[in-house]
């Protein structure tokens, strides 16, 4: 059974491909869903992929294709969605060898996050990138950003490397987090609560660890993944 939102999702998908061709974009099912960001999308996606309703084509990461509808009927509409709209896929013929789907998220880069001496607060989208979804951990938000820096090196966190985060506001003891230094800085460090004050440690003997009074660091999101470019 489906949830309203999950049928108005499918719905509309079906209704785009049937008129033109192409499903909506991800910013179009946003807006005609009234929900405030695109992550709420991905959501109903994954959803409705997982009852069976769409499917996402291999190695595509916003590849959809509505397998059937509500009450039974069968559906062949084949799409790949892209921020400014979208493009007709032709179907894999049916004796074509199947290959393992990798399941993609699309999340936003939020900008640069310092390993190394820290940056300003990061609030504005650079850009989006395609996550595999077995790197996302719980049903929190999550966002992307772009290390600058080699603080974190022996982390196995390099310059330029993009790293996944939940947003959460609490840590645990060793978690690696994106920690907010006086409502001003933003940097990836490690976590310690030591006698009533918290250590950003880095991970770099170049660098030394920060100390700080617990109501001078907010903790804004955990680590959960990284990717890196060759």
């Amino acid at each position: 059974m489906l949830t309203r939102k999950q049928l108005e999702l499918l719905e509309l998908i079906d209704a785009r491909v049937k008129r033109d061709g192409v499903p909506p974009s991800f910013d179009e099912m946003k807006d005609a869903l009234n929900l405030r960001s695109k992550s709420g999308i991905h959501r109903l996606i994954t959803a409705l992929e997982e009852r069976g309703f769409i499917r996402r084509l291999p190695h595509r990461a916003r590849a959809i294709e509505v397998v059937r509808m509500p009450g039974g009927a069968d559906a062949a509409h084949v799409a790949t969605v892209i921020d400014g709209g979208a493009q007709a896929q032709p179907q894999a013929p049916r004796n074509a060898i199947k290959v393992q789907q990798i399941h993609a998220l699309e999340l936003p880069v939020m900008g640069r996050i310092a390993a190394g001496t820290p940056i300003e607060a990061i609030s504005e989208i650079s850009h989006h990138v395609a996550v595999p979804g077995s790197m996302l951990s719980g049903n929190g938000e999550h966002y992307a950003l772009e290390v600058h820096g080699d603080s974190m090196i022996e982390a196995g966190i390099n310059d330029g490397d993009i790293v996944v985060i939940r947003e959460q506001t609490t840590a645990d003891n060793g978690d690696i987090v994106v920690a907010l230094v006086e409502g001003l800085e933003a940097t990836l460090k490690r976590f310690r609560r030591m006698r009533g004050m918290i250590a950003l440690e880095a991970a770099n003997p170049a660098y030394e660890t920060r100390v700080l009074r617990d109501d001078q660091v907010k903790v804004q999101g955990r680590l959960v993944g990284l990717i890196r470019s060759y």
